[in-house]
């Protein structure tokens, strides 16, 4: 099985010497014999419904690599002995979003089916590409049930009909789909007034599952997850994680297309990245949602999202010690 929409990402790799830091750590998909984590990059934001930059994530996500360490001071951890390769980029068509989302697909299936038994990683890309990354999924493994775990401010259950398939529909497009049952979606981080009553309708007809983020404070927020996982754990075969980056609050991260008040610090978006990555019935992830373009000149809502990926990878390396 050949995939001819992954192209390397623009990067120029340190194949020898020290992996002190990110950059000379992470390999080249070709060059991992036995990788833990597949990550590649969807750089679409064309089916945004606001003005999105997010397709430069990817390429920004690699290039913040050389400002972060292998080492983890707080958890006492070193991620270097942990096996990530870089399969790169899916060539987005330069007009066609439906022909983008389908590459998405392919390229999703691909590496699903031929590292089978690994965790796989997307860099979006707005949130559209979540959708065509569980399609991929479903495609190979098509007798499990899939589960959700979504972070996000919002329900993204807008209707496709009216839309298209943009950024706020990959839910609905899953669940009218009959990809992902709405029972098996856990959305938390909700909060204020970010989703229309007839969304929130649409959520209970198909009993999707709702916290939010004033809920999981109350509860716990590193509780409300790992009570979330449990319950998943005990109704599909495997579950795929959606982290939006608009889940964290404007004052933490303004570099997303729909920056909104009262959202999630950093710090708890770090300690619930730590926690998911524990767990092993986690098996695939994806970051979407984040726009360079809207950063200001210190880059912190990429530095956030490097930074919540390597909490990720933390517990991924917490959870293999304890094997």
């Amino acid at each position: 099985m050949e995939n001819h929409w992954l192209k390397p990402p623009e990067w120029s790799w340190n194949l020898e010497g020290e992996r002190d830091f990110v950059h000379q750590w992470v390999r080249p998909f070709e060059k991992v014999e036995r990788p833990d984590l597949i990550l590649y990059g969807a750089p679409l934001s064309r089916s945004s419904i606001s003005v999105s930059g997010a397709s430069l994530y990817p390429s920004e996500f690699r290039r913040m690599w050389k400002g972060f360490a292998t080492y983890n001071l707080d958890e006492d951890t070193d991620l270097s002995t942990y096996q990530v390769a870089d399969a790169g980029d899916v060539v987005m068509h330069t007009t066609d979003i439906l022909e983008s989302h389908r590459r998405i697909e392919e390229a999703t299936a691909f590496l699903v089916k031929k590292f089978a038994s690994h965790v796989t990683c997307m860099m979006g890309g707005d949130h559209s590409t979540t959708a065509c990354a569980v399609r991929g999924i479903k495609q190979i493994f098509r007798e499990e049930t899939i589960g959700l775990l979504q972070l996000d401010t919002h329900l993204d259950v807008r209707d496709p009909a009216e839309l298209g398939p943009a950024n706020g529909t990959p839910i609905r497009q899953l669940v009218d789909g009959g990809i992902v049952k709405g029972e098996h979606v856990h959305n938390i981080g909700l909060h204020g007034y970010f989703n229309a009553k007839p969304l929130i309708a649409y959520a209970k007809e198909h009993r999707i599952n709702m916290v939010t983020l004033r809920q999981a404070r109350k509860k716990g927020i590193v509780k409300t997850v790992n009570d979330a996982l449990a319950c998943l754990k005990e109704e599909v075969d495997r579950i795929y994680v959606t982290v939006d980056m608009d889940v964290l609050d404007i004052s933490s991260a303004p570099g997303v297309p729909a920056s909104t008040p009262g959202g999630m610090t950093a710090t708890e978006l770090f300690d619930l990245l730590l926690e998911i990555g524990k767990h092993k019935f986690v098996r695939h992830i994806d970051f979407v949602c984040l726009d360079p373009t809207k950063d200001s000149a210190a880059s912190e809502t990429v530095k956030i999202g490097v930074y919540a990926w390597l909490q990720f990878i933390t517990g991924q390396v917490v959870q293999q010690a304890k094997k």
